[in-house]
């Protein structure tokens, strides 16, 4: 009887259980090979970072040939393309800005394509396929990298792609070039560029709107789109709001509703700007505020299609970062007093004025660089060992001086009290209290400080001395500090240090200085009291590089016939980079050596007699 009993037991249990056995190593192994998937696609997985080469295609079939599992991972990595986002067409280069990160360390080619005039192109010609170097590779906002690529040879098309050097070419030539006739290329003199977060609007910084410097525009002839994916071709969602604010390159405009709520969402969001102001439009209906569509997704839709084709918006490159940045002081705070400036091929200055500055109580530094290629990035990192607080901010937007000094003013309004926008060969200097023998480190901030409560100043103003080469055929061993001595009797222009939290929305500056809130005024320091040694005029080695590029957006470069009486340009000068005959001699009627003293006394070394940036100078 027991034994009849057991065998049923068995004939009942072991069917479950052995189903419960099957069922849980399923589950295991799924969960096994789940963490394997996970484990390929991690960022961790070791074979990567030797591995990785991206590039432009790679044929399905090699995947077959590999003989071992460590070049199938290479292979399949090669597959992944560093994908090109946005082509900006300048006059001497072609920018393109990537979606992927780019190892720094790899040496790229840029990839042009023969452009293909007709569909009877013999093969053989649409696969010629040129390749040059990159001029530079850098990473540009939390979104993309960028890398500047030569203009693209005659008959060749501007939409250029990137390939790791050393890669074997692509087979489908005709595949990418049909590809790329869709592509956009953008010009770099219509178009929006950049956008920064500001509270509950955005503030977007366009080229080719042509408005008059100096002075606010009418804000009610602009709107900003903003969305994802491109609209241009009819894909993605788009919301459309009103201008607030307009000055130069600066339209400031208000988050769509459904963003303002939560403006982490705008991250990433691209926005374009919309010039309603055409005579051709003017007895149309103006474009209604985002706030006026119903929430409606297909109302939306409908709505932004019909203002789409009424408005066009300019091409954009623009998506939405938050100007927030993540550095405060030590024990907490804002900075009392940062510095901005922007900079081309100027690393060889660089240490003289952040340490001279710095001893003065800069505390934090700016630097917006526009296109260098003289290792600035290098110097940059050796001031940071240093404990000097800089940070390098790509700005690839050429002649956008005050567009970047507008961006730098959102960038540093979260850490700093007061901001100095003044460039890397000027130097504040302080004739009283050297003279009385007061002057001691952090004098500059100090002299702020006294106004940091103040309830209308917001901006103080310093005049500029004009020095000269002073006698000198080349660069000054010890620094412009101690080489020049010899300036222009009269002062010429002046530079500002702000309050940013107290500026006009419309962020409007010329260089020199800003439009303030209402309320606001400037002070304007005696000359007895502060004054800035500007080295504009130094030996002709340097300063026939200003001929080639000037960073302001209304000066006009050096090489054109225009505006030649202008005070920016040297007086006499031609259109080319041609030494006047006595150059060394020039601008010189006050001989000055005032911060020369003033520097030797306190920063030479007492044994060597040498200043703490003159090493680098000779190096």
């Amino acid at each position: 009887m027991d034994s009849e009993q057991r065998r049923k037991r068995k004939r009942v249990y072991r069917p479950y259980s052995r189903a419960q056995y099957l069922s849980g190593r399923s589950v295991i192994l799924c969960l096994c090979f789940l963490v394997f998937l996970l484990f390929l696609s991690s960022d961790r997985l070791p074979l990567r970072p030797v591995s990785f080469k991206p590039v432009l295609s790679v044929s399905s079939l090699s995947l077959l040939s590999s003989n071992s599992i460590q070049d199938s991972f290479r292979l399949t990595f090669k597959s992944f393309t560093l994908k090109i986002e946005e082509r900006v067409l300048f006059p001497d280069h072609l920018l393109l800005m990537v979606s992927n990160k780019v190892d720094q360390t790899e040496s790229l080619d840029c990839v042009y394509y023969k452009l293909l005039n007709d569909s009877a192109t013999r093969i053989e010609e649409a696969a010629d396929v040129r390749m040059q170097p990159v001029f530079s590779v850098d990473e540009y906002d939390e979104f993309r990298w960028i890398a500047r690529c030569p203009l693209p040879p005659v008959n060749y098309s501007a939409v250029v792609d990137l390939r790791l050097r050393g890669d074997a070419p692509a087979e489908n030539y005709l595949s990418l070039m049909n590809n790329n006739r869709t592509e956009t290329v953008h010009f770099w003199d219509n178009m929006a560029y950049a956008a920064v977060l500001d509270g509950k609007t955005a503030v977007v910084f366009v080229k080719g709107l042509n408005l008059r410097p100096h002075r606010e525009s009418d804000h009610t002839l602009f709107r900003c789109q903003f969305g994802l994916g491109h609209w241009e071709k009819d894909e993605g969602f788009a919301f459309v709001t009103e201008a607030v604010a307009a000055a130069q390159e600066v339209v400031r405009c208000l988050l769509p509703r459904s963003i303002s709520k939560n403006p982490n969402k705008a991250k990433g969001i691209r926005v374009a700007v919309v010039n309603v102001n055409d005579k051709a439009l003017a007895d149309r209906k103006p474009v209604t505020s985002v706030a006026g569509i119903r929430n409606s997704r297909y109302h939306i839709q409908g709505k932004n299609r019909r203002l789409s084709k009424d408005y066009v918006p300019m091409p954009s490159v623009a998506r939405i970062h938050n100007s927030k940045s993540h550095k405060q002081r030590k024990g907490g705070g804002k900075f009392e007093l940062c510095v901005c400036t922007m900079l081309w091929n100027q690393a060889s200055l660089i240490r003289e004025w952040i340490m001279y500055h710095a001893w003065l109580g800069v505390e934090r530094w700016f630097i917006y660089d526009n296109n260098s290629d003289d290792g600035i990035q290098k110097v940059i990192e050796e001031l940071n060992l240093e404990n000097y607080n800089v940070s390098r901010h790509n700005w690839p937007w050429i002649k956008t001086q005050e567009a970047g000094f507008s961006h730098c003013a959102l960038t540093a309004r979260n850490e700093c009290k007061w901001v100095g926008f003044f460039d890397v060969d000027e130097f504040f200097y302080f004739p009283r209290d050297h003279r009385l023998g007061l002057l001691g480190e952090n004098s500059l901030r100090s002299l702020v400080a006294n106004f940091s409560s103040s309830k209308t100043v917001a901006e103080i103003r310093t005049s500029c001395h004009s020095f000269g080469p002073s006698g000198l055929s080349s660069h000054p061993a010890q620094g412009v500090t101690v080489g020049y001595t010899c300036r222009l009797q009269s002062p010429e222009r002046h530079k500002s240090i702000v309050r940013p939290d107290l500026l006009n929305s419309s962020l409007l500056n010329v260089v020199h200085h800003f439009r303030l809130k209402a309320g606001y005024r400037y002070l304007n320091m005696p000359e007895n009291i502060a004054v800035i040694n500007h080295y504009k005029y130094q030996v002709w080695e340097t300063f026939r590089a200003k001929f080639f590029r000037r960073v302001a957006t209304y000066v006009v470069d050096w090489q054109e016939n225009q505006n030649t009486g202008s005070k920016d340009r040297a007086p006499g000068l031609g259109t080319e980079a041609i030494e006047p005959p006595n150059w060394r001699l020039q601008f010189c009627e006050v001989w000055d050596t005032g911060l020369r003293d003033f520097v030797l006394s306190t920063f030479a070394d007492p044994a060597t007699e040498s200043l703490p940036w003159e090493r680098h100078l000779r190096a």
